[in-house]
């Protein structure tokens, strides 16, 4: 593989605390106050639209490209506060309640730690025991009542795992890698002087409820192409045998076998001269690429192709063990691979 400009340590450092920031979808303001404070650093203008969207313009030649990478990630709602101090909630994007029992959680602004409570296993008979229901969950706050809850927090309020970064040698571990790992990348573009192409850089916002702040994006942008710069699931679960997942083709994506290109999922059927053409660069380069299976799932390039007289767009998307979930685990040999493609696409 041919490394265009190996990920610095200030590249992980940065992946980490966007990872450790709180943005559920429509509270996207602490990772856009974040990117904004690092673009003003060095020296990049930057603008942002009525939806929040943050756009930054990259000056080059040729064609003009679209970047994207939403800045929010699946996370949950309060939406009641019942008499015991208990807190009712609605999930925000997609999440598999499954992973919701016993989960620590911050809620507000102010980061109010809590836990996911249920009843415990040992009080469970029968059916129950496989039942899990967002309507038999709650979040404890530690209350006694809904006058000490309320002085904490309030209906309306997001809440988000609690969850700390960890770099674990050949990979990463961490909350929000959906898509933060597409904006660290997208940083990175935007700080690196390899790319000559002309595009611009949006970070957009409410991706996990519908793609909605790139639809706005895409129509304002109106580029000749874009790119999506995503994280997508790796099914290649441990519990796996190599037969196993090779013979039922249980997996979208694989982990260390590089950046996934994508072909057909819920929302888009990708461009395929734009596939052709990146697989092609990947080839020249030497850069090891997968194709994402066709199958469930989606990302802003659902609203961006169809955005006025429509736009070819491709993505891009780091494989990622676990997303939509508490923890998320991404090699970091892929991670540096998609930068390659990306620069050697866009140079």
């Amino acid at each position: 593989m041919e490394t265009m400009s190996p990920l610095s340590a200030e590249f992980w450092s940065r992946l980490q605390n966007l990872s450790e920031l709180v943005a559920t979808s429509g509270n996207e303001n602490a990772v856009r106050s974040w990117l904004t404070t690092e673009l003003s650093a060095n020296h990049l203008t930057w603008k942002i639209d009525s939806m929040g969207n943050l756009f930054v313009e990259h000056a080059g030649k040729d064609e003009h490209w679209l970047l994207a990478a939403h800045m929010d990630e699946v996370g949950l709602m309060v939406v009641d506060v019942e008499s015991s101090g208990d807190l009712r909630f609605q999930t925000v994007g997609g999440i598999d309640e499954r992973v919701l029992l016993g989960k620590p959680v911050w809620v507000g602004s102010n980061r109010q730690p809590g836990v996911i409570s249920a009843k415990p296993v040992h009080l469970l008979k029968g059916k129950l025991l496989d039942k899990v229901a967002i309507d038999n969950l709650r979040i404890d706050i530690g209350a006694n009542s809904r006058e000490s809850a309320y002085e904490k927090v309030a209906p309306g309020d997001w809440a988000t795992f609690a969850m700390e970064f960890h770099d674990l040698g050949e990979t990463v571990l961490g909350k929000a890698l959906d898509d933060r790992l597409g904006v660290a990348l997208l940083l990175e573009l935007l700080l690196t002087s390899q790319c000559t192409a002309h595009f611009t850089a949006v970070f957009t916002v409410q991706e996990e409820v519908g793609l909605r702040g790139a639809r706005v994006a895409a129509y304002t942008v109106n580029p000749e192409r874009a790119l999506v710069l995503e994280s997508t699931p790796a099914h290649d679960l441990p519990t796996f045998s190599q037969d196993e997942w090779l013979e039922n083709r249980r997996y979208n994506t694989r982990l260390r076998n590089g950046p996934a290109l994508s072909i057909l999922d819920s929302s888009t059927l990708h461009d395929r001269n734009l596939l052709a053409e990146i697989s092609q660069i990947a080839e020249k380069h030497h850069i090891p690429y997968q194709r994402r299976q066709p199958g469930g799932g989606g990302n802003d390039a659902g609203s961006i192709h169809k955005s006025r007289a429509g736009i070819p767009s491709l993505g891009i998307s780091v494989p990622t063990r676990y997303i939509h979930s508490p923890a998320a685990i991404a090699s970091k040999a892929d991670i540096q691979a998609t930068f390659d493609l990306l620069c050697a696409t866009l140079a």
